[in-house]
């Protein structure tokens, strides 16, 4: 019986939880982060903790190092709607990308003149007669921010302003992409995918653009070659993702290009670690190189 009531004892004393744990593991007081992640890494090959909570405390770690360059939507890939567009013109747009904000443009991309949500539009969608409807009436303010403002800065501002979108700017005050609450917080926790987003089971669909494909970076090399009838090496890489990496020779960003073997890949969606999605499309004949691979930013 003692045994028992021992058992139960150092049962009950033991960490109930991966927070309480972590605040064992920090007693060592690490000298520095490298030390801290080292820390976390021994346990969690001592089954102390998970592998999704120390990438998640990694993640936590490494937005304040981030700035909002590195994980923006560049302007060239941003869905925009005219000013003075008309709701039947722009309708289109807002229903084939599916997004929830947009920014509202003036005479050009540098001037950004508010963001309007999509269930702002439901209203006006269900009157048969649009021809007073103003977008200036549901435009809300945008949050504007600097290019270099960390990640930990830009998620403490989106909470207390209840903003999700902000356009960035860069040094000389020109529009030089939009970055959501959403991108920050894939840097913590990796990938959120939602409904619009290519099914775990369906590694390629066709894009909106004519002859695009929207596909999976862990797609399987030989499904990829088998697809687009080209002739990539399964030898070195499983997936179309591990190939590009080393095409690109860095972890790219979104909105990153390169061209190889007459197809222009697309990066859609990366985090820091890893790349999750790809639109890829026939390469412009003025993009092809002698060497076929031209890595370059959108």
């Amino acid at each position: 019986m003692s045994e028992d009531r021992s058992s139960g004892s150092v049962q009950e004393e033991r960490p109930r939880n991966w927070l309480e744990r972590i605040a064992q593991i920090l007693q060592s007081e690490p000298k520095d982060k490298d030390e801290l992640l080292q820390l976390l890494q021994d346990a969690q090959q001592r089954n102390l903790i998970d592998r999704d909570a120390v990438n998640m405390i990694e993640g936590v770690l490494e937005v304040s190092e981030i700035q909002v360059r590195d994980i923006m939507i560049p302007r060239s890939q941003m869905e925009v709607i005219a000013r003075d567009a008309s709701l039947d013109e722009f309708l289109p747009v807002i229903i084939e990308s599916a997004h929830s904000r947009f920014p509202v443009i003036g005479e050009n991309r540098d001037e950004v003149m508010g963001i309007i949500l999509a269930k702002d539009l439901l209203p006006f969608v269900a009157k048969s007669d649009n021809r007073d409807f103003d977008i200036r009436e549901i435009l809300r303010p945008a949050m504007i921010i600097p290019e270099s403002k960390r990640l930990n800065v830009l998620l403490r501002e989106f909470q207390t302003s209840h903003n999700h979108m902000a356009i960035v700017v860069d040094e000389y005050g020109g529009v030089a992409g939009l970055v959501t609450i959403e991108d920050v917080l894939e840097q913590i926790v990796g990938e959120i995918e939602d409904e619009h987003d290519v099914e775990d089971e369906t590694d390629i669909l066709p894009a909106a653009a004519e002859g695009c494909y929207s596909v999976r970076a862990l797609t399987p090399i030989e499904d990829f070659n088998e697809h687009f009838r080209t002739d990539y090496s399964d030898e070195e890489f499983d997936t179309i993702g591990g190939l590009l990496m080393s095409a690109f020779g860095h972890m790219p960003k979104r909105g990153e290009q390169i061209v190889l073997d007459g197809l222009r890949f697309t990066v859609q969606r990366a985090d820091n670690r890893r790349i999750y999605l790809l639109e890829v499309c026939p390469a412009p004949d003025e993009d092809v190189a002698e060497d076929d691979i031209l890595p370059r930013e959108g």
